[in-house]
């Protein structure tokens, strides 16, 4: 006899599935949910994709046009800066952390996640890369040993993956990233807060860049707004 699978576990499906296909632009901005072509797809009542819906509104990946229709959300220049400036607050200080307390182990495994993204990055695999490169900055984070900073950095994971699909600057994450790591791997917090921070402010501005255009706004009195990295 075959277990029914929980209701919760099936809307963690359909959530997780849908929250990728958001990350991954098959759903793209606009794009509507029709709960009865998302149960028929999933094979499942309208019930847990009714709840993973809510959960994806409550993200900020869809939004309620109207009580009976959601969209797909466009991310907006406000968006981008406050998620920037949170990486920034957050993501920079971590590789500081990472710098201080980095283990053999914990280097060899961000050395070969960028083996992994220089190949990804000469296919010009976007996927594979977006996921590469989350994993470079996850792993940082562990390394770090905070474990209130990943709790913190959890319920916006998703939207930082979504800003990392938009930077398609890959040679140049690329070549960031490989800073980055050498920077930690030297065992000084401020050479690895520093290149965070011309990470971050270099992402940034690719991925305004992307999204609105050359003359894209940079909210100005985020963290080391002032003799950043050009």
């Amino acid at each position: 006899m075959t277990t029914a699978e929980p209701l919760g576990a099936v809307r963690e499906r359909v959530l997780t599935a849908l929250r990728r296909d958001i990350i991954a632009g098959r759903l793209r901005p606009g794009d509507r949910l029709v709960e009865r072509e998302l149960a028929d797809r999933f094979g499942v009542s309208r019930v847990p994709v009714r709840e993973a819906v809510r959960a994806l509104v409550a993200e900020r990946f869809v939004l309620f046009e109207t009580p009976r229709r959601s969209v797909v959300r466009r991310l907006t220049p406000t968006d981008v800066d406050e998620l920037f400036e949170l990486r920034e607050a957050l993501e920079v200080h971590a590789a500081a952390l990472a710098a201080s307390r980095a283990d053999a182990d914990g280097l060899a495994a961000l050395a070969e996640l960028l083996e992994h993204a220089a190949s990804a990055t000469r296919a010009l695999d976007a996927e594979r890369i977006t996921d590469i490169n989350t994993r470079f900055h996850e792993r940082v984070l562990a390394m770090a040993g905070n474990s209130l900073l990943i709790s913190v950095m959890e319920p916006v994971d998703g939207r930082l993956r979504l800003l990392t699909r938009h930077n398609e600057q890959w040679p140049q994450l690329l070549a960031e990233h490989r800073e980055l790591y050498e920077a930690i791997a030297s065992g000084v917090p401020e050479r690895a807060r520093a290149s965070a921070l011309a990470h971050v402010k270099a992402s940034h501005r690719a991925t305004a860049r992307k999204l609105f255009g050359e003359g894209a706004p940079e909210r100005q009195g985020s963290q080391g707004s002032a003799g950043a990295a050009p």
